[in-house]
């Protein structure tokens, strides 16, 4: 496998290429001004959001609305608007760390996300100079708030068979718009929505900007929802409203591009939001099991808790690890297309889409690992977890809605597959050499490679070999199932499993040592333990998630041999999981709080 010393690896290519720790970025390195804006949003929901989450939740008439004013206020809605509109221009990755930062905000988070995001990106990144002038300089103040409305009650994962429909007027002057979107957040106080149609009968979508105050847009009561009970969520009606011909948004037939791009900078952003969710219920979790006596003493010094405590802390780690690794990644890829010449925001939605695998992946990681951290903190709290009066039974239940937001898991699982395999098939990427010289390797004697004692030396070689598993498996897969892969789901989530799994340890290994050269092995010994236990259990789940899918497709020899060269690629030595853990937990309790 090739070493790349100089430049990141594009979208995907970690599966066939190594990382040097020195070309990614780590959460260690922040700039001050991005750790003040991140600050100021922490600041921002613990004054304004936190003593309020009961108000928001029932749902009290403006309180929504007014915080989302007191953000613009305070510039938090204008992170990513360009600087002559009234934003701040930041960053890709300063974005993702404002998500992080808003993460646990509960129903306002969804709010504001949806504003910063799905809300104002669309008309951001694809309207014209006209639109940019009317629409953004409101929504990065505040003045103007913003709703996305792509889902149908016919049409969820499979957007674009949307009925919604737009019929140029005799005059040429509008579009009629007519039909119904649901589960659209915001809705009860946009200002301004994105509108999916189809013209006609196009085969797909047109995006439209359509005012709130329109004559014949109405809007459902609010959704009683088993979460975010404080988010805006609302049906909305469209009968025969006049939508200008200049609020056409990008060109006729572009919305389900527009769509699907969005999307993938939402997935990304999720995956970030988890990241501070996570912080805050591991926090909670360690002050109630440093409170809480049961038999004389805290239960945070039995053993079963600590495990729960440092696999909480192990999860958010390696989700903030990856969410930033590939965040910076998608920001440089950016960087190069503008010194390329292309335009701004044609080179961010193309450096977004450069990353889609990356992203889909930290959205399915992101969302179940917020969903493992909240289902524990209920459990260390035991009969108080279930009470409303702790704050981790609402995070359970705020929490669930990720699994299903920006595309359910199971559609990211198969994106992330697909996607991969298209970046191979158009020959932005060589899948096929590497497949090939795996399955070579089934055939012949493992080599023994030199002794090497430096820092995670066997690590690495455990993530080379589970990359030649995902290949195998992959490579095996569409040789075997052909064209009828598609419809092999379940062998597609479980390759899906197998690339989660490889990118997120190799990027939590990439951190860990990235952090031990620059403060020495010593100040990095507890992130060394989290590397070292995620990718033991790691080793395990790709050892299950291939018998699975090869199982399915492969029988006589040709199965004897891929479960051979499965076990070969999964090997690890023995590792003593529980005191590393505890070494983990002790660093926790002793902090009463997330610490990294």
């Amino acid at each position: 496998m090739e070493t790349v010393e100089k430049k990141a690896l594009q979208g995907g290519e970690w599966l066939i290429r190594e990382t040097n720790c020195q070309d990614i970025f780590t959460p260690e390195e922040w700039t001050e001004e991005q750790l003040m804006i991140a600050q100021t949003c922490r600041d921002f929901i613990a004054q304004e959001v936190s003593p309020n989450l009961d108000r928001i939740d029932s749902m009290e008439e403006g309180l929504m609305k007014g915080l989302m004013d007191k953000a613009g206020e305070l510039g938090l809605l204008a992170i990513t608007v360009p600087e002559e509109f009234g934003g701040m221009g930041a960053s890709f990755n300063t974005s993702c760390l404002v998500a992080e930062a808003t993460g646990h905000g509960h129903s306002f988070s969804v709010a504001i996300s949806a504003h910063t995001g799905i809300g104002t990106l669309p008309i951001q990144y694809y309207g014209n100079a006209d639109q940019h002038t009317r629409y953004l300089p409101g929504l990065a103040s505040g003045e103007l708030k913003a709703a996305y409305a792509l889902t149908e009650p016919s049409s969820g994962s499979d957007a674009n068979s949307g009925k919604t429909k737009a019929v140029l007027s005799e005059d040429g002057k509008h579009y009629i718009l007519n039909g119904q979107k649901m589960w659209i957040t915001n809705a009860g106080f946009a200002d301004v929505f994105t509108v999916f149609a189809k013209i006609d009968d196009d085969k797909n979508l047109t995006a439209f900007i359509v005012d709130g105050d329109s004559e014949g847009l109405t809007l459902n009561a609010e959704e009683k929802k088993l979460g975010i009970k404080g988010s805006s969520t609302r049906q909305v009606f469209f009968s025969n409203v006049k939508v200008p011909v200049e609020n056409l948004l990008s060109t006729r037939g572009n919305g389900f591009k527009i769509a699907v791009n969005i999307l993938n900078i939402g997935r990304i952003k999720l995956g970030a939001a988890g990241i501070g969710g996570g912080k805050q219920c591991i926090t909670q979790s360690v002050n109630y099991a440093n409170e809480r006596e049961q038999f004389g003493r805290p239960i945070s010094k039995y053993g079963a808790i600590q495990h729960k405590l440092a696999q909480q802390a192990i999860l958010t780690w390696v989700n903030e690890t990856s969410c930033y690794r590939a965040g910076q990644d998608i920001e440089n890829c950016i960087e190069s297309f503008i010194t390329g010449g292309m335009a701004p925001e044609k080179a961010k939605l193309k450096g977004v889409e450069s990353y889609a695998v990356e992203c889909a992946i930290l959205k399915v990681f992101g969302s179940e690992a917020i969903d493992y951290i909240v289902d524990e903190a209920v459990q260390i709290y035991g009969g108080m977890g279930f009470s409303a009066e702790a704050p981790v039974e609402r995070a359970y239940r705020d929490a669930r809605i990720n699994r299903i937001f920006e595309g359910t898991n199971e559609i990211n699982r198969m994106l992330t597959v697909n996607m991969l395999l298209q970046k191979g098939l158009k020959g932005q990427m060589d899948l096929m050499g590497p497949a090939q010289k795996v399955a070579g390797e089934l055939m012949s004697i493992p080599e023994l490679g030199e002794a090497d004692d430096t820092l995670f030396a066997k690590e690495k070689g455990y993530l080379r070999n589970f990359k030649k598993a995902a290949l195998m498996v992959a490579g095996s897969a569409v040789q075997k199932l052909a064209m009828s892969l598609a419809k092999e789901q379940e062998v597609l989530m479980n390759v899906a499993d197998m690339l989660i799994g490889i990118y997120t340890a190799e990027s939590a290994l990439l951190r860990a040592e990235k952090i031990a050269s620059v403060q020495g092995e010593a100040a990095a010994s507890v992130q060394i333990d989290m590397v070292r236990v995620y990718i033991t259990d790691t080793a395990d789940n790709m050892a299950k998630w291939g018998k699975d899918a090869i199982s399915s497709y492969a029988e006589g020899d040709e199965l004897k041999m891929m479960v051979l060269g499965l076990k070969r690629f999964t090997k690890t030595d023995i590792y003593n999981s529980k005191d590393a853990r505890r070494r983990i937990a002790k660093v926790i309790i002793d902090e009463n709080k997330y610490p990294w």
